[in-house]
């Protein structure tokens, strides 16, 4: 009874201080409801028992009401010898990790709230991996990998969102913990007290790769990646991809897609871009810097390949799909075809229809650099697609009608 006046007196004392005063307003609302609700189930059973609690032994004592005890997560649930009931915890390591790894993602994660054993358990790197590689593996690439550790540095230094609110949150926990030292009816309040009234708590920002997955998924955070005919498909980017940065929408299991801007363009923004057409940079080559061809002395007619391009010199590059044809000089004939030993390359876009300026383009095998003028664009460096699925993917992207 005594801490309960004491933890009263304390917590006005606490609103009367105008440093506190605006976090304590909604917490003492909730505390002197349950202050009182405790009163008056002590004074009821204090007169329905006649005071006979003081003189009776603690084994004949029945309160109506039970003490306000928060019960804290133990390292480890007690066993079925204890309590009558087993315990997940009570298997063996193997066992639960096994259980953890068949988990989805949301299911993971609740068990992480059961207790601080789960929670170290649930948060480990290797289980969220596996999670990490197959949900977004196919648009995460090394670019992807060192904007989230700068998006972490920028996070946590001073002056950063993070360290901001959790300096606010630190102090907030360190007198809500004195209180509850006193009545353990705080304790019950953290989270609401922590998080604000109604206000949902976003993914926890540290380095782990759980913490990556939710921001992923929550849209917070922006990754670069390339994008397969950008703009909705506009006619102007048939069969290229693009450098952006894209942001995913959990609504319509969709990503926001963000192009840089260039020449007079700004910004372009970008909704409802699906799956099917991003994907990881295949090389680590930034937008405006010309590509290293390592493959020319090895294209033959029929390759499949990649060619940087752009508008003019102030427009980044992107990668236009196309194939190694035949010298004018050559049949085709595969027997007699010399094309790979010449030093002209034919390279040639079979979306355009044939007569179109696009149709076509020559490049150098042994002295390849950029090439082209206003009218036409420049054409930079050349990667020669090997994997099945690289190929298959521009497949599938060819356009119904044959363009200009």
């Amino acid at each position: 009874m005594l801490a309960l006046v004491a933890t009263f007196v304390f917590s006005c004392l606490l609103f009367l201080s105008k440093t506190c005063a605006r976090d304590m307003r909604l917490f003492l609302a909730s505390l002197c409801q349950e202050l009182a609700l405790s009163l008056l189930g002590f004074l009821a059973g204090y007169r329905l028992l006649g005071g006979v609690a003081s003189t009776a032994t603690a084994a004949d004592a029945m309160p109506l009401m039970q003490p306000f005890k928060r019960k804290r997560p133990a390292a480890k649930v007690e066993s079925a010898e204890g309590t009558g009931e087993p315990s997940v915890l009570d298997l063996p390591e193997l066992a639960i990790d096994c259980i953890l790894a068949k988990l989805p993602p949301p299911e993971l994660r609740n068990m992480a709230a059961v207790c601080r054993s789960m929670r170290d358990r649930c948060r480990s790197d290797h289980l969220w991996e596996s999670h990490m590689s197959h949900k977004w593996g196919s648009v995460l690439g090394t670019a992807a990998r060192e904007e989230w550790r700068s998006y972490l540095s920028s996070s946590t230094a001073p002056g950063g969102g993070a360290s901001c609110g959790s300096a606010g949150s630190a102090k907030h926990r360190r007198w809500l913990a004195a209180l509850s030292c006193v009545c353990p009816v705080v304790s019950w309040m953290r989270p609401r007290a922590d998080g604000g009234a109604g206000r949902s708590v976003g993914p926890v920002l540290d380095d782990s790769v759980m913490s990556w997955y939710h921001h992923m998924e929550s849209g917070k955070f922006w990754f670069p990646a390339q994008v397969y005919n950008r703009e909705h498909g506009h006619v102007g980017f048939m069969m290229s991809c693009y450098d952006a940065e894209l942001s995913y929408d959990f609504h319509t299991d969709s990503f926001r897609a963000r192009y840089p801007p260039h020449g007079r363009r700004t910004v372009v923004l970008e909704d409802g871009v699906h799956w099917d057409r991003v994907r990881a940079a295949p090389v680590e080559t930034l937008a405006h810097d010309l590509h290293a061809s390592d493959c020319l002395n090895q294209l033959r007619p029929g390759d499949n390949i990649e060619i940087q391009w752009r508008r003019n010199k102030e427009f980044p590059y992107g990668w236009w799909y196309g194939v190694v044809g035949h010298l004018e000089s050559c049949d085709g004939n595969e027997h007699f075809c010399r094309c790979h030993l010449s030093d002209t390359v034919v390279l040639e876009f079979n979306q355009y229809t044939p007569g179109s300026r696009w149709r076509q383009s020559l490049v150098n095998r042994k002295d390849h650099r950029e090439e082209g003028n206003e009218g036409d664009g420049f054409y930079g460096g050349i990667r020669k697609l090997h994997k099945k699925d690289e190929i298959s993917k521009w497949k599938q992207l060819w356009p119904t009608d044959i363009l200009e």
